[in-house]
């Protein structure tokens, strides 16, 4: 009885799937390292694309407080702010006209002097003041100023002449010294017209009383403003000192 044939355990037939099976693996193998390159590709592409530029830093080793440097200011800048130029208008270039002579004006002018202006004489000014009728006529020559009142003036007055006070009886027999600050009002002649006690002695043997009597007969060059003479206020000081021998 005859055997029949399978095909697929035939010669042809295992020739066949081995020659489909190393083509396969083939094809398959190739596709495989294919997508790694092209995933690996894409992947360098990416980081090429977005790669961020690192800059290397050198870092500061502080070993002392001095390295540190100074601290940061904590004032607050101010905001500048900007203005606009103002418009100025251009000026107006013209042609110069003739002027007669008589209306020409000489620069040459002479300016007047301190010394120039120290010599012109002022009027005479009075100052009127109604009162209930009656007028009260005050010359500016003679005005004195008050005791409190600040008179400017360019050089202060000097005394020229001290008169001595006379000293008190009792203390002098008690051996008592002092010492008084007088304030006294020189005129423009240099008289003193007032006199007070600025700081007393602290004392009541007749001290203060003394040295203001002896104001009236001490004589000052007075004060001079403008180049004028003028009324002001003076202190100094009287010395109540005891010598021996006396």
């Amino acid at each position: 009885m005859p055997r029949p044939i399978n095909a697929m355990y035939g010669g042809y037939g295992a020739f066949e799937l081995k020659s489909q099976y190393r083509r396969n693996m083939l094809t398959g193998t190739l596709m495989s390292a294919g997508l790694v390159i092209v995933i690996i590709l894409g992947i360098w592409i990416y980081k090429v694309l977005t790669a961020v530029e690192t800059v290397y830093v050198q870092p500061t080793v502080i070993k002392t407080i001095a390295d540190l440097g100074p601290p940061p200011t904590v004032t607050k800048t101010k905001p500048r702010v900007e203005i606009a130029a103002p418009n100025v208008a251009k000026p107006k270039v013209g042609i110069p006209k003739p002027v007669a002579d008589d209306e020409v004006i000489d620069d040459d002018i002479m300016i007047a002097s301190r010394d120039d202006l120290a010599e012109i004489v002022a009027p005479d000014i009075t100052e009127t003041v109604m009162d209930a009728g009656a007028e009260v006529i005050v010359d500016i020559e003679d005005y004195m100023p008050a005791a409190d009142e600040f008179v400017p003036v360019e050089i202060p007055a000097e005394m020229i002449y001290e008169h001595v006070p006379e000293y008190p009886r009792l203390a002098q027999t008690a051996g008592m010294e002092a010492v008084v600050w007088v304030k006294a009002l020189v005129d423009k002649n240099g008289n003193v017209r007032d006199a007070m006690v600025l700081k007393s002695s602290g004392s009541k043997a007749g001290f203060d009383e003394a040295a203001v009597k002896a104001a009236y007969k001490c004589r000052f060059k007075p004060a001079i403003q403008n180049g004028r003479p003028v009324a002001v206020w003076v202190s100094y000081q009287v010395e109540f000192v005891q010598i021996e021998g006396q």
